[in-house]
């Protein structure tokens, strides 16, 4: 610790630094850290010059903190997350809340941060969250959690994370307030290296589409500054299989056809359901099986083993998974759609343990449909989810597994929408002008310094940026807490002692002061305020 410092903070899992990044930047000192990942260790001791030995080590095997006035944890978050199978406390990884919280009453410091990532704030996890607020209650604290995107608060990337901020004492949380969000930040844009040496014409679109609410970044023209590789979703910016494959317009229409029909309810309780060639011909009397099969042939439809019946239990032959599955079907035919509708099914593959069923022939397909080869919203097309423009504001979530995301390296410019598609998939993604984004160009999208060293292996540095903090937002948290006074209220004791002392001294003083005819007078002011000095300095 130094003059300058203003608090002490402990940091559990501590990743690379995030937290610690932004507080010693205002003026925080870290006594301890808690992390047991040893490329996170490595990075973290490495860029703050630190000793291994500050690791408190794997939190389950902590039973106490040194002192300090503010606690910081960045709980592992693939229980809550859409990335993981949102299981929860469920999961060994959402235990580790009750061991944060444990450590925060034992300790009691003066406030805390704690980050997560949305989920945990979803409907699903309701009572979870509820959990966790009430044993944060339980230990003597006041707080409240926020949803925060961090591309709000001065990063260029959509980060929308959940942060539990609470206060040991009343008065300190009633004054705390959310720091204001940040205008004409910095821009995906302006840490592209390509960008400078690119130059933008002012064109127009001839009629101006209108800005898309949702999306992630959109230009002046009302067009979406990135591309959509996916067979689920449909847009001026989507691109499609069949958009990039050789396929007739025949084939086009009946593409579209299944995609306009796969969420209606009237195919299933799915956000995405196959549909058998009766539907199809329901929807169009001329569709064959055989123009069906041809898009199964050049890899953009699958056929689905939907519906079963099954023929008989011998329980001796059937794995737990395998009873699992069975005990959940309601009667003896059930679909996929009512197995992926049962949370205690989501962490077994059906698709296996149908097989296996099938092969023992304890059930028989009865239904077979037809869906997109390309079924996962979040794999995209032949290796690429998005590819963002050079022009674009945002970039999307960093993730600790990488990502199919990428950003061209290449403008493009149209006057329509249909123009704007067709120049992309020539220019851009025929010629491969895109990349994926590089280390230092990461660690600016989460606030870090470029020259923050991190492992020259992708999967490594990726993995450990993606499960870190956004520095900037961290920072301005940090600050609005500073503003409560919470740290400074030792030094408002002793100030409110201090003129305790002076008042006294006042009083005695006067006392003995002789009668002055004029108790305004300059004389008997001057004489006052010399003897007061003079008993201060006494004391």
């Amino acid at each position: 610790m130094n003059d300058k410092t203003k608090f002490t903070f402990i940091d559990l899992f501590s990743g690379i630094g995030g937290f610690r990044l932004a507080l010693e930047s205002v003026g925080g000192c870290c006594i301890g850290f808690s992390e047991i990942n040893t490329d996170a260790i490595n990075t973290y001791t490495l860029n703050f010059s630190e000793k291994k030995e500050l690791n408190l080590g794997d939190i389950t095997k902590i039973h106490d903190l040194p002192p300090h006035d503010l606690l910081t944890a960045g709980v592992p978050c693939q229980s809550w997350s859409i990335a993981g199978k949102n299981l929860g406390f469920d999961d060994d990884r959402g235990q580790l809340w009750n061991d944060t919280i444990y450590l925060l009453n034992k300790t009691k410091p003066k406030a805390f941060i704690f980050e997560n990532v949305k989920g945990l704030a979803d409907p699903r996890n309701k009572d979870a969250l509820a959990y966790i607020m009430e044993r944060i209650k339980d230990a003597g604290y006041h707080a409240n959690y926020y949803i925060l995107n961090s591309f709000d608060y001065g990063v260029p990337q959509s980060r929308v994370r959940i942060y539990i901020i609470g206060f040991l004492e009343a008065r300190f949380h009633d004054t705390f307030s959310l720091p204001e969000k940040k205008v004409g930040h910095i821009r995906l844009k302006d840490i592209i290296k390509e960008y400078p040496f690119l130059s933008f014409s002012e064109t127009r679109a001839d009629t101006p589409t209108k800005k898309q609410g949702m999306s992630l970044s959109n230009n002046n023209n009302g067009h979406n500054d990135y591309f959509l590789f996916n067979d689920l979703r449909d847009g001026d910016t989507t691109i499609h299989s069949w958009d990039i494959l050789e396929t007739t317009e025949r084939q086009k229409q009946i593409c579209l056809l299944l995609l306009k029909n796969r969420r209606k309810k009237l195919y299933g309780n799915l956000d995405g359901n196959p549909l058998s060639i009766t539907h199809l011909q329901n929807l169009d009397t001329t569709i064959t099986l055989d123009e069906i099969n041809d898009l199964i042939n050049i890899n953009i439809l699958k056929p689905v083993y939907y519906s079963f019946k099954i023929n008989k239990k011998i329980e001796n032959l059937l794995s737990d998974n395998e009873q699992l599955l069975l005990s959940h079907a309601r009667t003896d035919i059930f679909s996929i759609s009512d197995l992926k509708t049962k949370k205690i099914l989501k962490n077994i593959k059906l698709s296996e343990i149908l097989a296996s069923l099938r092969e023992k022939s304890m059930i028989d397909c009865i239904e077979v449909r037809y869906d997109f080869k390309n079924s996962k919203i979040s794999t995209g097309l032949f290796g690429i989810n998005r590819i963002f423009l050079l022009t674009s504001n945002i970039f999307p979530t960093l993730v600790a597994s990488d990502s199919n995301d990428y950003i061209s390296t290449h403008k493009i410019e149209a006057k329509n929408k249909e123009e704007y598609k067709q120049v992309f998939i020539k220019e851009v993604y025929q010629k491969k002008n895109f990349r994926k984004i590089e280390k230092e160009e990461a660690c600016l999208i989460q606030g870090f310094p470029k020259t923050y060293q991190l492992s020259d292996n992708r999967a490594v540095w990726m993995r450990l940026i993606g499960n870190s903090v956004s520095v900037p937002v961290i920072k301005l948290l940090a600050d609005s807490i500073i503003k409560t006074g919470v740290f400074n209220s030792q030094v408002e004791k002793s100030i409110i002692a201090d003129e305790h002392v002076q008042q006294n001294i006042k009083t005695q003083v006067i006392a003995k002061l002789p009668l002055f005819p004029d108790t305004t007078s300059t004389a008997y002011l001057s004489t006052l305020k010399n003897r007061i000095n003079h008993e201060m300095t006494r004391t």
